[in-house]
């Protein structure tokens, strides 16, 4: 069989082309509600970023492109607007960044008016609380969490019309501790930071060796102030001296020392955590159920590799323009219905339909694992099992959420 050619692939995009276009006119396409309207029009939404100067580290590392989230926001308004062209759709985005959370919150509420907004928020969980309480925030708007993980957004802080495409470090840590307990690898040495997230993705890890049996041999937090690129040989050899144990888990977000840590442990185990196979919402390296095409888009679109900030805010833009399409409404409370309703599912290239958890508000989805230059695995895990879906054995269950998430109130009115 002859591999395809670049001509090929612009043949079948037409061909798939032509086929959407010939759905869209179809009755099949109509609204949900078997309405006849009007088309939906323009629709704004406001990428939301509080800007912070990069902290120091103790290793070397690549910061962050400056662009990461709006740029997959960015990618997901020219998704949307190519098949929102044909039924009367347009969307576009603002990007608003600042330093100072008060002139943040005050400038986003300067572009919101009586009928709401639709927002991503890439904002720490204090600044996303104000936002969200903010009397001058319409009932109606709704707000996308783009980047922040803290379990507490998912267990204690459930604010209604406070949406996740971002995955809770539960979920990543359940996701990994799925695949090392398939792997038979129980024994864990936890190795973690001195800094407040580290410490709650520490935390989070020891919650996922709990639910699914695995046993922490001994926990350390670090407290290096050198630079450990010409001593961490030594220095990490001796931190890490334990009784034996089947894989260290790392819990360092900033990048401080955990690079170092692969390959200079007391024994020679894997690591696995913030640093070497990593538990993540999406990776350059994913190929898998179509994905290339959606990594090819971003290079062409960004010239770089698409993250998993960028990955979190595309999925948002995404669920908005599914949303729009199948209510065939540019209403807000609308919207949220469906989206939260049992009917709402959207593609994310990671193999199956993705829907949001109606108690928490956060979207159920797999979790690629993943080391520097490739995909490994991608969790949950087979033999995992759940009554509703096998995605909700990554992170928090109905049962284990605290918060009482406000439900949509009609969902007759589809």
């Amino acid at each position: 069989m002859k591999p395809y050619t670049k001509d090929s692939f612009i043949l079948i995009s037409i061909a798939i082309a032509i086929a959407a276009l010939a759905l869209f006119a179809s009755p099949l396409c109509a609204s949900t509600d078997g309405n006849d309207k009007q088309p939906v029009g323009s629709i704004e939404i406001l990428y939301v970023e509080q800007v912070f100067v990069a902290q120091p580290t103790l290793s070397n590392i690549r910061p962050p492109a400056e662009d990461s989230g709006a740029a997959g926001a960015l990618l997901g308004v020219a998704d949307n607007n190519t098949t929102g062209r044909f039924l009367g759709q347009h969307y576009r985005v603002k990007v608003i960044r600042e330093g100072d959370p008060k002139t943040l919150i005050a400038r986003v509420l300067e572009h919101i008016d009586v009928n709401g907004a639709l927002i991503l928020a890439h904002l720490p969980t204090g600044t996303l609380q104000q936002l969200a309480q903010s009397s001058g925030l319409s009932r109606s708007s709704i707000i996308f969490n783009v980047s922040n993980q803290d379990n507490v957004l998912r267990t204690n802080y459930c604010r209604p019309r406070l949406l996740h495409t971002s995955p809770s470090r539960a979920m990543l840590t359940d996701a990994l501790a799925q695949f090392l307990v398939a792997k038979g690898w129980q024994r864990w040495l936890l190795l973690h930071g001195p800094y407040a997230e580290d410490k709650r993705y520490a935390d989070s890890v020891k919650h996922s060796a709990k639910r699914f049996g695995a046993t922490l041999v001994d926990q350390r937090q670090w407290s290096f102030d050198s630079d450990l690129r010409r001593s961490a040989q030594k220095e990490i050899r001796l931190f890490s001296q334990a009784k034996n144990y089947d894989v260290t888990v790392i819990a360092d977000e900033r990048g401080d020392i955990g690079e170092y840590i692969p390959y200079n442990t007391w024994l020679a185990r894997p690591a696995a955590g913030t640093q070497g196979l990593k538990p993540t919402a999406w990776h350059w390296s994913v190929e898998q159920w179509g994905a290339t095409q959606l990594q090819e888009r971003f290079r062409a679109s960004a010239s770089r590799d698409m993250n998993d900030l960028d990955y979190a805010a595309w999925l948002a833009v995404r669920v908005i323009g599914e949303a729009v399409t199948r209510t065939n409404s540019d209403d807000l409370n609308k919207l949220y219905r469906y989206i939260l309703s049992d009917r709402f599912e959207v593609s994310g290239f990671k193999g199956r339909p993705l829907s949001f958890r109606s108690w928490n508000g956060q979207l159920r989805q797999p979790i690629p694992l993943a080391h520097p230059r490739s995909l490994v695995s991608q969790s949950p895990q087979a033999g995992f099992l759940h009554p509703r879906s096998e995605m909700d054995t990554l992170g928090f269950d109905q049962p284990e959420v605290e918060c009482q998430f406000a439900q949509p109130s009609s969902p007759a009115e589809l």
